[in-house]
């Protein structure tokens, strides 16, 4: 057996666990030992070349970055199976919004779903350090919409061509839209080049320009500020019988020989996710915690949050060039508001251009096969014009049976019962969900008639297994009886355990979540270092 004696544990190495690691190397002098069941993929070094592959054969450029026996089963949309060091980031897409001041209060304003324990200018100091540790290039959208303390740390991706098109036709729509914040670097930065338009964010930069958070966990470990513990499974944490201080996290190797790992920590961070960090929760009961540990409120696990959207192609009489920077946007936050009709609905709104209706096609509208100059000139044909693409995520309030629960059908090598997700409305939004839908879908169609368009085709969460951006599972509060942890991410039923990021979340606004996740975690490292 592997026996390890820490200052602070954190479990889990995605972006979150990154990014308070830097920090409390900073804050703090005590020392950090961060542990991840995976195991490093695809260096910086090698994502030209991964990227080379993916464009010619579609091979995944993030080899080995899973544990083909921990998956979560139920409706798992949004949840990814990733275990690696940097963990989902690594292939993200980098779109960085803050949610809006409103999703803090909720309860107060608009009398539906919860308030958050602090607000969004409490929050905007930490978003602000989330932003200048990652990059975030970023334009400030209209004050009163898009409330910030200090400007972006690095100037917006530009406005392309095509985006300056679909921003006049917003502006027609009676919509302001801006450069979508992205942590891209929009100038050289941190030893990563400027964003070169490879247009392969996702799944790759091959430039170093976007943020993963390997960045962060090289120069750590290269400095020697923590340790880094990787092929690394921890399956159990054991608090004290009688103080509940977490005394030990046990787990074993996820390499070949599964040897047995026990570490013992005066401060445990569990920054493993909205998946794995109540999972390990429940998988720890014991005599005194029959239920799971941090569970005395039976939260742990429920209120799963997340949101679905609404996506329409509209045609324009503009003239695009299709695949120029096309995973670059335009955001507005005009509708983060419950509009004046007073029934709840909140969404956010993307524009990209698209190609959608424009491909090159094998047979022409009679049926007939294309070949050669034939073939070219039907494209060429096809693709005067333009075809734009815009989405809308909309608030969907969580239940309180949306949640995480063990399922003793399906099993790791080593005997544990896996989560199994269940992402559930509360009654108030799934009253609501059709009204919302045609909301959103009329918006589009009266878009779609101030440009002179016409909406080609529209869909509802076409893959709709789940939630998108998923948080929850170990909701804070200010109440012990109806939270885990508290508005710093404390638990409430154990001094030295705190949980950080996505599951502590009281909802999951109407926007990409990672940002948020990000800054919720520094503001729980600001309150590990002060303790």
């Amino acid at each position: 057996m592997t026996t390890i004696d820490a200052d602070i544990l954190i479990i889990g190495s995605g972006i979150t666990a990154a990014l308070m690691a830097a920090r409390l190397a900073e804050t703090t002098t005590r020392g950090i030992t961060v542990v991840e069941a995976g195991r490093a993929t695809t260096p910086f070094a090698e994502r030209a070349r991964a990227r080379a592959r993916f464009m010619a054969y579609g091979e995944s450029p993030w080899k080995q970055d899973h544990l083909d026996d921990q998956n979560a089963f139920g409706t798992a949309w949004g949840f990814s199976p990733s275990m690696t060091v940097g963990g989902l980031a690594m292939h993200w897409g980098g779109v960085a919004p803050r949610y809006s001041p409103e999703d803090f209060t909720l309860r107060s304003l608009y009398g539906v779903g919860d308030d958050w324990p602090f607000t969004y200018d409490e929050l905007d100091p930490f978003y602000q350090e989330a932003e200048e540790r990652m990059g975030v290039s970023g334009e400030q959208g209209p004050v009163a919409l898009d409330p910030r303390g200090k400007p972006y740390p690095l100037p917006p991706l530009p406005v392309n061509h095509n985006l300056k098109q679909l921003q006049g036709w917003a502006t027609a729509a009676g919509i302001a839209a801006w450069s979508t914040p992205s942590a891209k670097n929009s100038v050289p930065r941190d030893g990563r080049a400027q964003c070169q338009r490879c247009d392969t964010c996702y799944p790759v930069c091959p430039s170093g320009a976007k943020y993963s958070p390997d960045f962060t966990w090289d120069a750590l470990v290269a400095a020697n500020k923590v340790t880094l513990l990787t092929e690394t499974l921890i399956r159990r944490l054991v608090a004290d019988p009688k103080t509940g201080a977490i005394v030990r996290a046990t787990g074993n190797r996820t390499d070949a020989g599964g040897e047995k790992v026990s570490i013992t920590a005066t401060t445990v961070v569990l920054a493993a996710g909205f998946t794995w960090s109540p999972h390990l929760l429940l998988l720890s009961r014991d005599a005194a915690h029959p239920d799971g540990l941090a569970n005395r409120s039976g939260m742990v696990g429920r209120y799963l949050a997340g949101h679905r959207n609404v996506n329409a192609y509209v045609t324009l009489p503009l003239e695009l060039f299709p695949g120029i920077n096309a995973q670059h946007s335009l955001v507005s936050k005009q509708f983060m508001r419950v509009p004046k009709s007073g029934r709840y609905l909140r969404h956010d709104l993307r524009l990209w251009e698209s190609d959608v209706g424009r491909e090159p096609r094998l047979r022409n509208d009679a049926g007939a096969v294309q070949f050669g100059d034939a073939l070219l000139d039907d494209w060429r044909a096809r693709a005067k014009g333009a075809t734009a693409r815009v989405r809308a995520y909309y608030d969907v309030l969580p239940d309180r049976d949306s949640r995480i629960t063990l399922d003793s059908a399906h099993t790791n090598r080593f005997g544990d019962p896996m989560p199994s997700l269940a992402f559930r409305d509360a009654p108030e939004s799934a009253a609501l969900r059709p009204w919302q839908e045609e909301q959103v879908a009329a918006l589009f169609r009266r878009m779609a008639k101030a440009g002179n368009g016409t909406v080609l085709k529209m869909e509802n969460s076409v893959n709709d297994l789940g939630q998108e951006h998923p948080a929850g599972g170990c909701r804070m509060g200010n109440d012990p009886a109806t939270s885990v942890v508290d508005k710093w991410g404390r638990a409430h039923d154990h001094e030295n355990l705190w949980v950080a990021g996505a599951p502590t979340q009281v909802s999951a606004s109407c926007c990409n979540g990672t940002l948020t996740f990000v800054a919720n975690g520094l503001r729980t490292a600001s309150a590990i270092a002060r303790a």
